[in-house]
């Protein structure tokens, strides 16, 4: 029988490790202190929003939120990023997206402070992921993705990985990380070849394509490990993921779930880089 891979061990893990970490932090009269961008009032990201700031009060996190109109201007956005930057009770920004077509994401992206960025979004963040220092603020979906592998005591060195998608969200960042645990890393796209081939080859398969049910059981192996990245909604208004779930879970080794699986894991992962963003400020701070 295939082991399900959950989210729920793998948050309160981390939920408990935050918590001892808040302690001391709040102890020496320092509050990890979030902040939150949101453009317009689109129903999922209000939900989203009061999701992220309830987890920030169970662990003790403090969280400012910024609530700008949809028809928002770049220079008035950038006014704002720009002053949650200076704001040194802020210890991390998290923009939520997609933003509006009148806003310019990539050149948001070089704006945020990347000592803030807990998204790992900032060119110089991702540089540093690609440069082999995968200890930087990377995508948090990339990391969730590492941390339920650990959790789960499930070794990457040496083994083969299959990387289905080349974002710069997930597969691209994904695959340096994976490199640096010593995996040998496969990338797959849309214009790769007989890739059930390929992912059948592979003791791990990471899928983050954005398209339901994709990745069906001529993909895997009773030996597979299957993390599915993706967060899609059906017809019925039910979320799934990339991997179609019911086909692949009884012919694998083990497989996230979607819900419940790495996007569960990505919101503790915002907020465990709230916290080492604040670290990093104070020791940075002691230091000038």
């Amino acid at each position: 029988m295939s082991m399900i891979l959950e989210a729920k061990p793998v948050i309160e893990a981390l939920k408990n490790e935050l918590q001892q970490e808040i302690s001391r932090l709040i102890a020496q009269g320092i509050t990890p202190t979030l902040g939150i961008i949101r453009v317009g009032n689109r129903p999922d990201d209000v939900y989203y929003e009061n999701s992220i700031v309830k987890n920030c009060q169970s662990i003790g996190m403090e969280t400012k939120t910024y609530a700008l109109e949809q028809n928002i201007g770049m220079e008035e956005f950038t006014e704002k990023l720009l002053e949650v930057n200076q704001d040194k009770e802020v210890h991390g920004i998290l923009i939520f997206r997609p933003l509006p077509a009148q806003l310019d994401e990539n050149e948001i992206d070089h704006i945020i402070d990347p000592d803030k960025d807990i998204d790992g979004m900032n060119p110089l963040n991702l540089a540093k992921i690609f440069g082999g220092d995968t200890a930087e603020l990377a995508p948090c979906t990339v990391a969730a993705v590492i941390e339920i592998l650990k959790y789960y005591n499930i070794s990457l060195k040496g083994t083969n990985v299959a990387v289905v998608g080349m974002s710069m969200v997930v597969g691209k960042p994904l695959s340096m990380m994976l490199l640096k645990e010593n995996a040998t890393v496969t990338m797959c796209h849309i214009e790769t070849k007989n890739v059930p081939e390929i992912t059948r080859k592979a003791d791990v398969i990471v899928v983050a394509i954005g398209k339901a049910k994709l990745i069906d059981a001529q993909y895997v192996t009773p030996n597979s490990i299957v993390i599915d990245v993706g967060i899609n909604e059906t017809e019925d208004g039910r979320i799934c993921g990339d991997v179609d779930f019911e086909a692949v879970k009884d012919k694998v080794r083990a497989i996230t779930p979607v819900p419940g699986g790495v996007g569960s894991v990505t919101t503790i992962i915002l907020l465990k880089h709230v916290v080492k963003a604040c670290l990093s400020q104070i020791i940075e701070s002691k230091c000038i």
